[in-house]
């Protein structure tokens, strides 16, 4: 997750002052200050500078920023766009065009087959602004990531990856609780030529969401009701 602005940034490559000014952005200039610090405040491990897994650390960043990012494919340097798809536990695979098309990484990363009255997210109702409004709302200090450990290295690279952020605010009618809310997961990304031609994610969604639903339903308070700074509460359906 980023915020427009500008500098370099120390955990991506090629997100120098330069390509800040040079490279089509599709929003503008990224920023990820913010979520650095929440990073380097509530990170697990300090790999050494130069390490497998420091290193693997910074391409995952650096990939998932031009995905986000860049407007134009050619501009892209960690992956190859013309061989590039991420799969979804194995069940669903997504092109560039196709993550496009779903609106983006949020709704490619939440990808669910299961019916849509039992959907808490509904990756086919969020448009690529709308899916950004929620976790920026959720997330205002960021979503982080961080690679835990390193199974194996190029040209197949097996990582077992921490996603985490405080929910300082409220998901689709559900109270902001404040807590760490965090999932673990494993990935396998296969390169050539030194780009990313294949990544596939492995994690269960519902581990996120079920930490977002944890403040319970909020209602709006009564006209007739005394003013509160809490929120009322409703009931849960089952």
């Amino acid at each position: 997750m980023a915020t427009s602005g500008a500098g370099g940034d120390k955990y991506r490559s090629y997100l120098t002052e330069e390509k800040l000014k040079t490279t089509q952005w599709k929003d503008g200039p990224p920023n990820y200050d913010v979520v650095n610090k929440l990073f380097e405040q509530d990170r697990t491990k300090v790999w050494p500078a130069g390490s497998p897994e420091e290193k693997v650390q910074n391409l995952i960043k650096t990939w998932e920023m031009e995905m986000v990012n860049k407007a134009n494919r050619d501009e892209f340097e960690t992956i190859d766009p013309d061989k590039f798809v991420m799969g979804i536990n194995g069940t669903k695979y997504f092109t560039l065009e196709e993550m496009e098309r779903v609106g983006g990484s949020y709704n490619v990363f939440l990808h669910t087959s299961l019916p849509p009255e039992f959907r808490e997210y509904d990756p086919d109702e969020e448009s690529y602004e709308s899916s950004f409004t929620i976790f920026k709302t959720v997330f205002p200090r960021g979503f982080a990531l961080e690679v835990l450990q390193v199974y194996s290295g190029p040209p197949v690279i097996a990582y077992k990856f921490r996603h985490w952020g405080y929910m300082e605010g409220p998901y689709k009618g559900y109270a902001a609780t404040g807590e760490l809310v965090e999932f673990f997961g494993t990935g396998i990304a296969e390169m050539e030529n030194s780009k990313v031609v294949k990544v596939d994610l492995f994690y269960d969604r519902g581990e996120l969401l079920a930490q977002l639903l944890k403040g319970g339903k909020t209602c709006e308070t009564s006209t007739n009701a005394p003013s509160t700074n809490a929120p009322s509460r409703c009931p849960l359906m089952p």
